[in-house]
């Protein structure tokens, strides 16, 4: 009889949380009905390649073109150095290090084809960070870009569990490079099944302490038929670009699992600026492009000098596309930007809009293969109109590893995202803030990406933060930490101007009462902003962005 479990090394799967603490899944679309038995590297990429895609682009990069061939075959040399070199069994954690480039796609295949589990990292994460994630997932293999040898190497002094590591873009005998070169094209994969887990990805920490994320084989086939499918309409012909690293859950579905999934190639580079994004639109004919807000509306100032024609969506997700941005965007390309909301712990989307259905200050709807709904605190149902606690259910869910969190996450088969929304009488729900974004001043509720989308409206704001700020008489006052525009200055008549902007576009009470200025937000490497450490109350938040000045109340 064949095993339940194809890992022989059951860490991840001993980890997993009780089933009794597992969110209902649901799998009501004809598509989401999947086998026992299920290796997603095979459905991905060894499938393609058996069919008409084999000489197609998979990757393109700066340097040239890996068609899916290339890509499955150096899969498969690096897969057999994982087996017949490094001593790794199905089920053992491998560390993934490296900016977006061709080589860390055939690690990630290649580790999924060995039945091991990849746990991807930003390329920016120091040793300290990078200890965490191999302490908590108990992780025994890495392979790293050898530009990143440094971090890594003071990892592995601090982790006696980090045993096997290899580098590549290395000319060093040991390589994964040169040994690859010296091994067969082919590979058997091993028949890993549906609910074995295919991946950890660790959360990018917002709130300070990061939260591993566990997916199985089916999560990641799951989120191939939803959001691509149904929103995007992924074509074979479709080129995507974008900044989120392969790390983070956003990039890893859209410029890597979609495109593969549908035919098509995604453009790789390694570090993007605004101007080199829209270079690389006009370059390789983009059609698709996934970014940040912060970066739509960078590259909105500038879109003019480029030719974009190729482009026909935008995928915004990380944070709240505010309305200015989306405007700024629209208006400058002609392209109109698909919002969404995702999760590390739902492995991808599970609420947008596209097209006709595209209604600007809404998210969206909830995308099929999943539901959603807004709760109030005792678990009910709200109103249409009523602001409660988003939750949603579907093919995937939240499974921390080993962490006391998730019971946090998952209230009665709900996974409750910590986003406070409304949903109107049509279905579309509105972001309103993170539901630890809300600040009660003087017994108002007031959200903090109201505040921001109001001071974004002065030509003067190119970035702000609002956070909530203890006071002896209301209790809290609404804190903004301002980045001015070019041109112009920080002072107590700017910080007035804010206000008595904010207060004639806005309710009045929601005007900030401090407002500070700074040279930059504090944001992880995928560019969400980080609110807590605006909200230090030990240390000096303002340390934490590069102030400029300050004007109070």
């Amino acid at each position: 009889m064949t095993p339940y479990t194809s890992h022989l090394d059951t860490f991840a799967r001993d980890n997993l949380p009780p089933r009794d603490q597992w969110p209902e899944l649901i799998f009501d679309l004809p598509e989401l009905q999947f086998g026992e038995r299920l290796n997603c590297a095979t459905e991905l990429l060894d499938k393609a390649v058996a069919g008409v895609r084999a000489e197609r682009p998979a990757l393109r990069t700066e340097r040239g073109i890996w068609t899916y061939r290339q890509l499955l075959e150096q899969a498969n040399r690096i897969a057999r150095v994982l087996t017949e070199e490094m001593g790794l069994v199905p089920g053992n954690r491998v560390l993934l290090h490296a900016p977006n480039n061709p080589m860390l796609a055939a690690c990630w295949f290649a580790v999924l084809k060995a039945g091991a589990i990849p746990v991807p990292t930003m390329p920016l994460l120091r040793n300290r960070e990078l200890a965490v994630v191999v302490r908590k997932a108990c992780i025994s293999h890495a392979i790293v870009d050898k530009r990143l040898a440094h971090e890594l190497e003071e990892t592995r002094a601090q982790c006696p569990t980090l045993r096997h590591v290899k580098y590549f873009y290395d000319d060093s005998p040991d390589s994964i490079d040169r040994l690859a070169q010296g091994k067969p094209a082919r590979f058997a994969n091993v028949d890993t099944a549906a609910d074995d887990v295919a991946l950890i990805t660790f959360t990018s920490g917002t709130t300070g302490v990061p939260k591993g994320t566990m997916h199985l084989h089916r999560d990641v086939m799951a989120t191939c038929e939803c959001f691509p499918k149904y929103i995007l309409k992924h074509t074979s012909q479709d080129i995507v670009a974008g900044t989120p690293p392969i790390a983070f859950t956003y990039g890893l579905g859209g410029l890597l699992h979609f495109p593969l999934r549908f035919g098509a190639s995604s453009v790789l580079i390694e570090q993007y600026t605004p101007e080199s994004l829209l270079e690389a639109v006009e370059h390789f004919g983009v059609t698709v492009l996934y970014t940040a807000p912060t970066m739509y509306r960078a590259m909105a100032e500038i879109a003019r000098n480029y030719d974009l024609s190729t482009l026909r969506a935008g995928v915004s997700a990380g944070e709240a596309l505010p309305a200015r941005t989306r405007a700024a965007w629209e208006q400058a390309t002609g392209v109109r930007l698909i919002d969404g909301i995702g999760s590390s712990e739902m492995l991808y989307m599970f609420i947008a809009a596209a097209g006709e259905e595209i209604r600007p200050g809404a998210t969206g709807k909830v995308i099929p293969g999943y539901r959603a709904t807004v709760l109030d605190d005792a678990g009910r149902p709200c109103p249409p109109g009523v602001i409660g606690r988003l939750a949603v259910k579907g093919p995937t869910g939240c499974r921390y590893l080993d962490d006391d969190r998730q019971v946090t996450y998952v209230q009665d088969g709900w996974n409750i995202t910590g986003d406070a929304y409304l949903m109107d009488a049509d279905g579309y729900f509105w972001y309103q803030a993170r539901t630890d974004e809300m600040i009660i001043s003087a017994g108002y509720n007031i959200a903090c990406p109201e505040v921001e989308g109001a001071l974004l409206t002065h030509p003067a704001v190119a970035e702000c933060a609002v956070v909530g700020a203890s006071d002896e008489q209301r209790g809290q006052i609404v804190k903004a930490f301002v980045v001015l525009a070019r041109g112009y200055g920080s002072g107590e008549s700017m910080a007035k101007q804010l206000q008595d902007h904010v207060k004639s576009s806005i309710a009045p009470y929601k005007y900030p009462r401090a407002v500070v200025f700074v040279q930059e937000l504090p944001r992880t490497e995928t560019g969400k902003l980080q609110r807590f450490k605006l909200r230090d109350p030990v240390g000096d938040a303002r340390a934490q962005c590069r102030p400029d000045q300050q004007a109070a109340r």
